[in-house]
């Protein structure tokens, strides 16, 4: 039986944590395998799983704050140094193709020292992509509107960051990574889901339970919870039962692996 599970290298928020890793959410979908997001350390977590090096067959990076993106350059470093052969497309918003090459440039990464091809590709908002059978389609987030309005004068440029809506087959898995508000869940939730995997961060928990209440979802895992929740999880995991009586869900910890 072909296998349809996630496996939650990181679940923490954008916090300091020294219980949790950050955020990294490995998709094992029958012969495909897909990370979402690279937070540190996922070089030595993906190094003590372990997993073979050719294993992950796409990345897609939803944003470039680090507790997303931090763990990427020493993860390809990884790759490297163990001998990775299979080529490597990594989506991730137009506005970071070109900082991550150099950055990757600039840590000596250089594309004729890999012994694996390396793209780096630009999402395009709604437009699906293909690995293997694996249709990933991005939908924008207003999670970085507020630094958008503050910034964008001084730092003109992309402000985009992307949720994601897996199909595989008759599943169908969404994927949160960070959102400004839980409306921006609605391109996923169009139809029903098999899994949801929904940040807590950057709202009150009572207002994405509430949105979600009654909706066709088989299991939601959450994960990214802000500091507080964490602290107080007890409370938090109380409060979604109240809410939430009748949707599946768990509050997810590193290393846990989810079947779907």
């Amino acid at each position: 039986m072909q296998k349809f599970a996630l496996k939650c290298f990181g679940v923490g928020d954008g916090f300091p944590c020294i219980d949790r890793n950050h955020a990294a959410f490995l998709y094992r979908l029958g012969k495909t395998s897909i990370l979402i997001d690279c937070g540190e350390p996922m070089d030595s977590s993906y190094k003590a799983s372990g997993l073979p090096y050719d294993l992950i067959d796409s990345i897609f990076l939803s944003h470039l704050h680090s507790d997303h993106a931090g763990g990427f350059f020493m993860l390809m470093q990884g790759f490297w140094l163990e001998g990775r052969k299979k080529s490597l497309p990594v989506y991730l918003p137009a506005y970071g193709v070109k900082p991550v090459r150099d950055m990757l440039r600039a840590a000596l990464l250089f594309e004729s020292l890999l012994p694996f091809r390396l793209q780096l590709l630009p999402l395009r908002t709604t437009r699906p992509v293909l690995v293997d059978k694996v249709k990933v389609t991005g939908f924008p987030t207003s999670h970085l509107e507020r630094l958008k309005a503050r910034f964008r004068k001084s730092h003109p440029r992309d402000f985009t960051s992307y949720c994601f809506l897996i199909e595989s087959g008759n599943r169908r898995v969404g994927h949160s990574s960070d959102l400004g508000k839980p409306e921006d869940l609605e391109p996923l939730l169009r139809e029903p889901l098999d899994l949801l995997v929904c940040e807590l961060a950057h709202f009150p928990p009572k207002d994405i339970f509430s949105y979600l209440k009654g909706r066709p979802i088989k299991h939601v895992a959450f994960v990214h919870l802000g500091r507080n929740l964490w602290q107080n999880l007890a409370a938090t995991r109380r409060l979604a039962a109240s809410m939430l009586p009748e949707l599946p869900h768990t509050f997810a910890r590193d290393y846990d692996e989810i079947s779907f």
